[in-house]
């Protein structure tokens, strides 16, 4: 059981590095684009501590959904203090590089 674990932790950290790779070798690219949905999933987690106390803790992830000229939808992970600062329907310039969301600057007006 702990070599499939040791296995489990190797491959993601393997996949990790190699998204990494492809983020830093494609283009930053800015277009034009709506949002058009965000949402968060909230993670628990159960742990055992000092003197075999157990605990909860939690995480939460940001999603925000992006619709392109082209009709495309991307969605990208985001920082919770941005995605306060989004809202479905805002439109503006989108810049990413690969899967990795960089910033989004609202049209005004």
């Amino acid at each position: 059981m702990f070599v499939v674990m040791i296995g489990i932790l190797i491959t993601r950290a393997a996949k990790g590095a190699q998204q990494w790779k492809k983020n830093n070798d494609s283009p930053v690219l800015t277009v034009d684009a709506t949002i058009v949905a965000k949402r968060s999933d909230v993670s628990h987690h159960h742990h055992t501590g000092a003197n075999d106390m157990p605990y909860t803790s939690s995480s939460t992830t940001y999603y925000v959904t992006f619709q392109v000229a082209s009709g495309d939808r991307m969605e990208f992970t985001v920082q919770g203090t941005e995605y306060g600062m989004l809202t479905e329907q805002d439109t503006g310039k989108l810049t990413f590089q690969g899967t990795r969301y960089l910033e989004f600057e609202r049209s005004v007006g």
